[in-house]
């Protein structure tokens, strides 16, 4: 509840026992950095002259979270996420990324849950009631069972509304049974029953903030905890995080409940009006939907009865378009938090420490009589933040022992009976968020002791020492890691690395020139370009180690904007600038454009993740794919040079990703990098000559000039290049040698207005693509994709010069 600050002076012992050097004594993780009063007067200005208690309805948001997410949608078109064009891409692909960065947040992945955006936890709350299969009784099997923690939340006890003209046994649960009445499952009670039952229960309660014990979830689903130890059938849990994941992290991959519901205001003060339920997706496929539309519908007929659900569990659930551009400010909501806290471990910390101050001296303050001034509803003493979070429910009593109404303390909910014969009909909560300061603590209890308490004000010394000397409060933090990337900085002048035509080999030396260059002889390997930074400017070589992924680190980075989301050439053509070198002898990777002093970056970081920005999921070509942040030097870099927020990532090296193409051809599943298709691409030098001569015919009647052979082979963006006998032969070849390694042709390799983008300006043009779709008759396929088949021995290369030996398909 929001108190406007005491102005008068308050007992001079109690004024010197709420300081803040008495709070370190019993508390010793405060605040997230040295600058904590700082970020509080530049984030929250607007709370001054407030004391702000209500972070359980809902907590505040940072000023430069609303900055930064007007700056997004000013940047940026998003679109409809149902339609088919760039923005609506766009706007598709942000929105993946933050359903990962949700299940990466509860420390799962999109293999095990899937993200269903709702209004809110209430929503989440009444999908669930409507789509559970409850089961009705039979002769052969008993009715479902609903289940519920009496400590609920009114939105749970609610299901029952639904399940009691089902005929679902509704039945209520108090806490102390779940433990007290459980029991070993004999062998034999562990029968085919397959009826299905939902117990729900909140991770924290939101009324008194007790937290209940995480364990319960896979007590419940192995039917060891009551009430499942006492019936048949198949049990599920749902997992109320709307109170607790405001403050608390919580473990998925530990505590792998069926169903989550919360909503993101309570975490993030901002968006409102947004929930998500995070449901699991061994478990989905039981959940039933009579209602389709918007995306819901794979397909349906208007004139029969006949519908088909879209395979995906988000989509079949999410009536209509969600509220995108809220999902969208979740980036930003996450940005913020771990940027201000350093993540939801030191949340909880900071919280629990100011909750537990509180509640020492609330529970010791005393009238002048001797008679405590609160009776606080709790069933801990505020020992441990893991089985207490940050929430204090009480009502004050006056120096006779009787209850103060609520809403004279200051809360009025609906009407103002807050007494019926001398018994509260309800109390006062006051609850702290992660931007909570000791002062509002201490603004708190000065105004209950000069509003509430009949002077002299007394302290119960013995009860208030006995808090002060339990040892377990201390807590511990979790180490918290910095990633720091180091780098020499070089400027570069104007100009300097505007093409491709710097090579060196595997040991870092031995350039050679563009007159140097030659095309070689028929079928011969002529160039190889490797891509460290995907749609970044290529690096040429003239021979270069061959891994399982394909040529070492090609593709193994790439850039995301703010939201996450993979730039490439047809966003940001800017990004073919960007001049990315590899130098294996000192494991750096140097990142060059002109005006920008260059920076370098590890090969294989083997330091923590960034703290803010570790380990996340992104997307890419509709492919799930985990990826490590590269650090703060290199988003820096890439932001000022694009003009936009944007990181640096590579894919996390014990992360596989399989390819999907060429399963048609016999093709098997292949390790690959954050290419699109394949681990290599290949065009034939006889097929660009052919096609720069059909663009050069189709251009002599105006002022164009012509693409070179140098500039047309840049556009299509290959790892190899060959000199073929004929052009396009290279799309009937079934396998080929190139030096001792053995390929497989996976596919044509179909092109887009990419190739449009001159590699040494950035600027987009119509050709080659005019070109290529005239003469090819409208297949607009250029190049073949490749996988090695095998590779003799762990120090394969290819180099420049090595023969090439093809097979025909059939």
């Amino acid at each position: 509840m929001p108190l406007q600050e005491a102005t008068e002076k308050e007992s001079l012992n109690f004024n010197q026992l709420c300081t803040f050097e008495s709070f370190e004594e019993v508390w010793s993780h405060y605040g997230y950095k040295s600058g904590f009063k700082d970020v509080i007067e530049r984030e929250f200005s607007r709370t001054k002259g407030i004391t702000y208690l209500d972070h359980a309805g809902t907590t505040l948001y940072p000023e430069s979270l609303v900055r930064e997410f007007y700056q997004d949608i000013s940047r940026n078109v998003y679109g409809n996420p149902h339609s088919h064009n760039p923005s609506s891409r766009l706007t598709h692909d942000t929105v993946e990324h933050v359903r990962y960065r949700i299940l990466q947040h509860f420390n799962t992945t999109p293999d095990k849950y899937s993200v269903i955006f709702t209004s809110g936890c209430t929503a989440a709350l009444k999908l669930v009631a409507e789509s559970f299969p409850w089961s009705p009784p039979t002769a052969m099997e008993p009715a479902s069972q609903f289940c519920y923690l009496t400590d609920n939340h009114t939105s749970v006890v609610g299901i029952r509304g639904v399940t009691s003209a089902l005929g679902v046994v509704s039945l209520p649960v108090s806490p102390e049974e779940i433990e007290a009445r459980a029991r070993d499952v004999a062998q034999s009670e562990c029968s085919s029953c397959q009826t299905p039952h939902l117990f729900c229960y909140p991770a924290q309660s939101n009324f008194s903030g007790r937290k209940y014990s995480l364990g319960y979830v896979r007590g419940i689903q192995a039917r060891k905890l009551y009430p499942a130890c006492d019936s048949q059938g198949r049990w599920f849990v749902l997992l109320d995080a709307a109170s607790f994941a405001s403050c608390s992290p919580l473990d998925l991959q530990e505590h792998p409940a069926d169903f989550v519901p919360f909503s993101f205001y309570k975490m993030f003060g901002f968006p409102t009006g947004l929930g998500a339920l995070l449901v699991r997706n061994d478990t989905a496929a039981l959940l039933r939907k009579a209602y389709f539309g918007g995306g819901t519908a794979a397909a349906y007929l208007a004139g029969e009865n006949y519908y088909v659900p879209t395979p995906n569990i988000a989509n079949r659930f999410e009536d209509g378009t969600v509220s995108f551009l809220n999902v969208i400010a979740l980036n930003h909501s996450f940005d913020t938090l771990h940027k201000l806290t350093g993540g939801m471990d030191k949340v909880q910390l900071h919280t629990f420490g100011l909750a537990r101050y509180t509640y020492m001296l609330l529970s010791s303050l005393c009238h002048g009589n001797g008679q405590p001034v609160a009776q606080i509803y709790s069933d801990s003493e505020f020992e441990n933040p893991s089985t207490q979070g940050a929430i204090l429910n009480f009502n004050l009593t006056d120096c006779h022992g009787q209850i103060v109404g609520y809403s004279q303390a200051g809360h009025v909910c609906g009407d103002d009976v807050d007494l019926v014969d001398g018994r509260p009909t309800g109390s006062v909560r006051v609850s702290f968020g992660y931007m909570s300061t000791f002062r509002d603590c201490q603004n708190f209890l000065n105004f209950v002791v000069e509003c509430f308490v009949e002077k002299p004000v007394e302290v119960d010394q013995v009860k208030l020492d006995r808090l002060k000397s339990n040892t377990s409060s201390k807590g511990s933090s979790q180490c918290l890691i910095t990633m720091l990337t180091n780098g020499k900085h070089k400027h570069i002048d104007n100009g300097e690395h505007a093409s491709t035509d710097p090579v060196v080999n595997e040991y870092g030396g031995k350039a050679i020139t563009k007159e140097a260059k030659s095309l070689g002889k028929a079928q011969y390997l002529t160039n190889i370009y490797i891509y460290p930074i995907k749609s970044c400017a290529a690096f040429e070589v003239t021979d270069w180690p061959v891994c399982p992924l394909g040529l070492l680190h090609d593709r193994g980075w790439m850039v995301v904007n703010g939201n996450g989301v993979c730039l490439n050439q047809k966003r940001e053509p800017r990004l073919c600038l960007i001049h990315p070198q590899i130098y294996l002898p000192s494991n750096t990777l140097l990142l060059q454009a002109s005006g920008m002093d260059t920076i370098s970056v590890p090969l294989e970081n083997h330091n923590e993740p960034h703290q803010s920005h570790g380990v996340c999921q992104s997307k890419l070509c509709g492919d799930r794919v985990q990826t490590v942040d590269c650090g703060d030097e290199a988003a820096s870099w890439l932001s000022e040079f694009l003009g936009q927020p944007c990181r640096l990532i590579r894919q996390s090296p014990d992360f596989i990703r399989n390819m999907k193409k060429g399963h048609e051809k016999g093709v098997s599943s292949t390790a690959l990098s954050l290419v699109n298709e394949a681990q290599y691409l290949m065009i034939n030098h006889a097929s660009v000559d052919l096609l720069q001569r059909h663009i050069t015919s189709r251009q002599e009647s105006s002022d164009h000039q012509p693409l070179n052979i140098h500039e047309l082979v840049s556009r299509f963006r290959a790892n190899l290049v060959i000199s073929g006998l004929e052009p396009f032969e290279e799309d009937d070849w079934s396998h080929l040698i190139i030096g001792n390694t053995h390929f497989q042709v996976a596919g044509r390799c179909g092109r887009c207005q990419m190739i449009g983008v001159d590699q040494n300006t950035g600027a987009k043009t119509k050709e080659p693509l005019l070109s290529l779709s005239a003469y090819r008759k409208g297949k607009v396929t250029f190049g073949v994709y490749l996988v090695h088949q095998s590779l003799d021995g762990s120090n394969a290369t290819l180099s420049v010069g090595a023969p090439v030996m093809s097979q025909w398909s059939g």
